[in-house]
């Protein structure tokens, strides 16, 4: 009887972690064969503004950590973290991240900083979310942080992708934010009205097609959604994506005359670069 209890007493403690900063996978969903998002348990002691980014990652063969950045896409009230992510075969950490399960740990450096957060900006009335694939990561936190819309009257969700369903992510955050209650009794019943999403492919037929950069120097986004054309009075905006989208929407975004900022230095736009070029 004392061995049984003894047993029964070590069943219900918490496994042990066996990674330095070890958080514990408790949910993973594929999106495509490219995409996936996953939830892990949030340390007790982190502290994130949304739309910040985190180190995280598992041993390598040698043991060593491979670790990379990551925008937390869940907001900052979360009680877990949530990440979105692309799977790529050969890479030295995604190959192994794909294949995480419910219960596995993960690596996860709790020291967040990032210059996608609405303290990087001075305020405004309209602010654009401007991404490509899974650059939607940290506005996905930001859209569900209620103080974007304490900020601002509208925010514009541009998100790009080549095919519809690596949409989907992006597409389901939306809707499912939309027919929030508690966010439409805490901004009001027409909440709908002030998230406004913007969809658009860049190789499969869809119903609004074309690069991010087009639609805008074009005029064609303005006009689909009904709103006036950027100017540095009202739009503020973050861009999240590869180094050449970065560069262009940049471009374009200079020429409605706003400035880029960052956390000591507020302006009209910002550019998380930590993702560029590192290979994952």
């Amino acid at each position: 009887m004392t061995l049984d209890l003894h047993v029964a007493e070590a069943a219900e403690k918490p496994a042990k972690k066996t990674l330095p900063d070890a958080q514990t996978v408790t949910a993973v969903r594929h999106w495509t064969d490219s995409l996936f998002s996953f939830r892990v348990t949030r340390p007790a002691s982190l502290r994130f503004r949304s739309g910040e980014f985190v180190m995280i990652g598992l041993p390598g063969d040698n043991g060593k950590p491979i670790l990379r950045a990551y925008s937390i896409a869940s907001p900052n009230w979360d009680d877990e973290l949530e990440f979105y992510s692309i799977k790529v075969q050969d890479g030295p950490l995604t190959s192994r991240l794909q294949h995480i399960q419910p219960g596995d740990e993960i690596i996860l450096r709790p020291k967040p900083v990032g210059t996608l957060v609405l303290d990087a900006l001075l305020p405004g009335k309209r602010l654009w979310f401007l991404a490509t694939g899974t650059g939607i990561a940290p506005f996905a936190s930001l859209m569900r942080d209620p103080d974007t819309f304490e900020r601002y009257e509208q925010v514009v969700m541009m998100h790009t992708c080549r095919t519809a369903a690596e949409l989907n992510y992006g597409r389901e955050l939306v809707e499912n934010l939309k027919n929030d209650p508690l966010l439409s009794e805490i901004h009001g019943e027409d909440f709908a009205k002030r998230l406004l999403y913007y969809p658009t492919t860049t190789r499969e037929e869809s119903p609004i097609m074309g690069r991010i950069t087009d639609n805008m120097a074009s005029g064609k986004v303005f006009q689909d959604l009904g709103l006036p054309p950027i100017t540095p009075e009202n739009d503020r905006a973050m861009i999240c994506g590869s180094l050449a989208f970065n560069v262009d929407v940049k471009a374009v975004l200079e020429g409605f005359g706003l400035r880029e900022g960052a956390n000591s230095e507020p302006r009209e736009f910002v550019v998380e670069k930590a993702f560029v070029g590192e290979g994952i």
